[in-house]
């Protein structure tokens, strides 16, 4: 199939992909008088006196930005506000069908990050979270983490944070299938953008005492000059050894090599070099640094790639409804790294110890059980971690997210079927 094709037949001349619907009756002069005046006047009386009534009273609860600069858009890069829409609207979609999340896709017409973060500072009051999506780096950094600290809705850049928890799952499916054991394994990344830095410190966090970035210009090590702060931190946390050189010499001896970086960049020789039982995660995107039959002939145990089309896709759509169904369900004020690590590990305890094989280290994309469970792992880390505003039972969370998505499938199906 070819799917440029079909992503133009999809959205043209329909205007895109994504719609608003009312989830109330409005037939009657009845229904307008309540919904709209003079009854709506009675939730604004309330939520004067209570803003935190917001949440409940308007679509706000259930609703995030989606939210981009154009200024790294998938394998295109700079290709602006515009041109980046029809992927915030997907994202929209995804957001919607995989952990029913309202999302609204929003593209600012400035490459500036303090303006960029004025106006995301404003949206506060419609929301109750903010996804970033391909903002270029390290302009990313600032953005995120001034968002993080002024606002008080969470803010999650899915590039950093999502790709370092769906990677996580991964190895930990991985390791688990190996019998190898994170906090003694070499592991090498390739790749020291937004992406690839936030891997390194969640893998980190989660107990890898031996990891080593790569970037163009090498091994990324204490006094290596050219480096932006993020990447300077970086030596700081990884390559205890100080090791210099390329690629090829971080990766012999690596059990893990994961690639966030660029095309066939992992050579049959590079992954020949690793440690026995190597695991090669390829996750560069569209086109990533081995495919998987390749990274197989060369004698890797464990293969995965960002791709739909081998197995073991290691793929952030796993992460972010989940991340943001179980945030808003508690109302959280941030998503930390503890909400981190608790949707990792969700997403891993999905794989039983009787489906675990060398091709399912992780579970796949469509699987509806993966919403509902990061959902209240999410929520339960909030809770327990003090960034949550409401207390609700993480079991609730988990079986409501799982009726409503079901539902909402139906919902669509039925749609369809009518067209």
């Amino acid at each position: 199939m070819n799917f440029d094709e079909q992503a133009m037949k999809v959205r043209k001349g329909k205007k895109g992909i994504l719609e608003m619907l009312p989830c109330a009756v409005l037939e009657t002069s009845d229904d307008l008088s309540t919904l709209y005046t003079p009854g709506v006047a009675q939730p604004c009386r309330e939520i004067t006196k209570n803003k935190e009534l917001s949440f409940d009273l308007t679509c706000r609860g259930n609703m995030i930005a989606v939210i981009s600069d154009g200024t790294r858009v998938l394998g295109l890069g700079d290709i602006g506000p515009e041109a980046a829409m029809p992927v915030m609207e997907g994202k929209s979609v995804l957001f919607k069908v995989f952990g029913g999340v309202n999302a609204v896709p929003i593209c600012l017409d400035t490459k500036d990050p303090h303006t960029f973060i004025e106006a995301v500072k404003l949206l506060q009051p419609s929301f109750a979270g903010i996804n970033l999506e391909d903002i270029s780096s390290p302009k990313c950094y600032e953005i995120e983490t001034t968002l993080k600290n002024e606002m008080d809705i969470p803010v999650f850049h899915d590039d950093q944070h999502g790709t370092a928890i769906a990677a996580l799952a991964g190895v930990i499916g991985a390791f688990r299938c190996i019998g190898k054991h994170l906090e003694t394994a070499k592991i090498v990344i390739n790749g020291a953008g937004a992406a690839g830095a936030s891997i390194a410190r969640l893998l980190i966090l989660a107990g890898a005492q031996h990891v080593i970035v790569v970037d163009k210009a090498g091994i990324l090590h204490k006094g290596m000059k050219g480096l932006n702060n993020v990447q300077k931190q970086l030596t700081e946390i990884t390559n205890k050894d100080n090791m210099q050189g390329i690629l090829a010499d971080a990766a012999a001896g690596a059990d893990l090599l994961l690639g966030v970086s660029g095309p066939h960049l992992f050579t049959k020789e590079i992954i020949c070099s690793m440690n026995s039982d190597a695991v090669v995660f390829a996750m560069a995107n569209p086109i990533p640094e081995t495919d998987y039959s390749s990274a197989k002939q060369a004698g890797a145990r464990i293969v995965g790639t960002g791709r739909s089309d081998a197995p073991n896709q290691i793929n952030n759509v796993m992460v972010f409804p989940g991340i943001f169904r179980g945030a808003l369900a508690v109302r959280a004020r941030h998503i930390n790294e503890e909400m981190k690590l608790a949707a990792a590990y969700a997403i891993a305890s999905l794989v039983s110890e009787d489906e675990l094989n060398e091709a399912y280290v992780i579970p796949d994309a469509f699987d509806e059980r993966v919403a509902p469970a990061v959902a209240a792992a999410v929520a339960e880390a909030a809770m327990k971690s003090g960034d949550a505003r409401i207390t609700v039972d993480p079991e609730t969370i988990r079986c409501e997210a799982r009726i409503q998505i079901q539902k909402l499938h139906h919902k669509i199906e039925k749609i369809y079927t009518k067209e």
